[in-house]
C-alpha cells in the first residue's frame, strides 16, 4: 500500500489512468453501459493531474465524481436526442415482432394456431374465430413462448 501512496504522491496521473483503464476493461468485458463515463472521467482527471493541476486527493475525487455525473446525464440526453424513437431493443426479438404482419400457417383450434413472421414459425393464440390458413394477422403481444395475434 505504501507503494501506491508513493506513486500517487509523486505522479497521481498513473493512479487515475489505472482507474480509468480498469473501469474501461470491466465495461468492455461486461458491456454494462454504466462504466464508460466513469472511465472517461478518470481519464480526464488523469490528464488534469498530468497538466500539473494540484487540487489534492479530495479535489480529484470530487472532480471525478462531478465529471461522472455530468457526463452520464449528458450522454443520456444526447442518446434521447439522437434516437428519439422509443423502439424496442434491437436484440429483443419478441418485442420487435409486435405490430408486424404474420401469415397463418396452421389452422386455429380453440384459439390456438401457428403463424409465420420474421422468418420463423410461432405458436399463436387469438380471441374469437381464427382466420383460415394463408390469411394475415397482426402480432399484438409476446406471451410466453408464443404470440398473441388479432385479425387485420
Amino acid at each position: 500500500m505504501d507503494a501506491v501512496i508513493d506513486i500517487y504522491t509523486n505522479q497521481p496521473f498513473w493512479i487515475w489512468l489505472a482507474i480509468g483503464v480498469l473501469l474501461l476493461a470491466v465495461e468492455a468485458a461486461l458491456s454494462t453501459e454504466w462504466l464508460l463515463w466513469p472511465a472517461v472521467a478518470a481519464g480526464v482527471v488523469a490528464v488534469l493531474t498530468a497538466l500539473g493541476l494540484q487540487i489534492g486527493f479530495a479535489g480529484e475525487v470530487g472532480a471525478f465524481a462531478a465529471l461522472t455525473v455530468v457526463s452520464t446525464l449528458f450522454s443520456r440526453r444526447l442518446i434521447q436526442k439522437v434516437n428519439p424513437d422509443d423502439k424496442p431493443d434491437v436484440n429483443d426479438r419478441d418485442a420487435r415482432l409486435i405490430g408486424q404482419k404474420a401469415r397463418v400457417v396452421a389452422p386455429f383450434v380453440d384459439g390456438r394456431g401457428r403463424v409465420f413472421v420474421s422468418g420463423a414459425e410461432w405458436a399463436a393464440e387469438i380471441e374469437g374465430e381464427g382466420p383460415p390458413v394463408g390469411d394475415s394477422v397482426i402480432v399484438e403481444a409476446s406471451v410466453g413462448s408464443g404470440l398473441k395475434v388479432r385479425l387485420i
